[in-house]
């Protein structure tokens, strides 16, 4: 130790020529470790950042999603509301009968109805989720429900507008026998052989004037025949 205080007291002065290479370097030191200090505070504050926006997204993405369910609960219910009145004239043949222009495919409004209920039926989704995330697909159905319930609701204020008015006096006298035989048919309370002959009754007092909607025709047959076999 004495040895080092004796060099240091002989070379004392080269403090004054190496001092400020001495001081460069502390300074760029401490510079670089303040630089190696800030890009680690940066580093940090980009990834707390990066957190944030990525939590933010996802609680954006969330909220897209459940808003895009209740648009498509939306479509699939009016989707359903339109059926649900159609099916008010398909499963009730007598009350069909009073408003015939809503299964008459002659008629440009009923074949419109008809085309636009196809087209909502066949780009109906079997599972709602399948459209979440599908923007264009959402709209073609969506789009496509809201023109069958307008064909519909067009179709049905004129058919309820002319009746049956569109039929001559006889063919008028037709429709009321057959919707007199048509209830009958429909009657569970008659026999079996009593709704039967009802129903032929019925479809020949129809032929020619309206052809009756398979769906109820196929459901009024088939308890009639499940009523004779029972």
């Amino acid at each position: 130790m004495a040895a080092l205080f004796s060099l240091l007291a002989q070379y004392w002065w080269l403090i004054f020529v190496f001092g400020g290479s001495i001081g460069a370097a502390v300074r760029g030191i401490n510079a670089a470790n303040q630089r190696r200090a800030d890009r680690r505070l940066e580093r940090f504050r980009l990834k707390q950042q990066t957190k944030v926006a990525l939590a933010q997204a996802k609680a954006q993405s969330r909220a897209g999603e459940l808003k895009q369910r209740r648009e498509i609960d939306k479509i699939i219910d009016e989707h359903d509301q339109t059926d649900a009145r159609w099916f008010g004239y398909e499963l009730d043949l007598a009350t069909l009968l009073d408003f015939p222009m809503m299964t008459d495919l002659r008629e440009p409004l009923t074949v419109e109805f008809h085309r636009a209920k196809r087209r909502a039926d066949l780009l109906r989704p079997p599972d709602p989720e399948a459209l979440v995330g599908d923007h264009e697909s959402q709209v073609e159905y969506r789009d496509a429900v809201h023109a069958y319930a307008i064909a519909f609701d067009v179709c049905e204020a004129e058919a309820k507008r002319r009746r049956q008015s569109g039929f001559t006096a006889r063919e008028q006298e037709r429709l009321v026998r057959a919707q007199r035989l048509l209830r009958l048919a429909m009657d569970g309370a008659a026999t079996p052989s009593e709704r039967q002959s009802a129903y032929a009754k019925a479809r020949k007092e129809l032929d020619g004037l309206i052809v009756l909607p398979a769906t109820a025709r196929a459901e009024l047959e088939r308890q009639i025949a499940g009523q004779i076999e029972a």
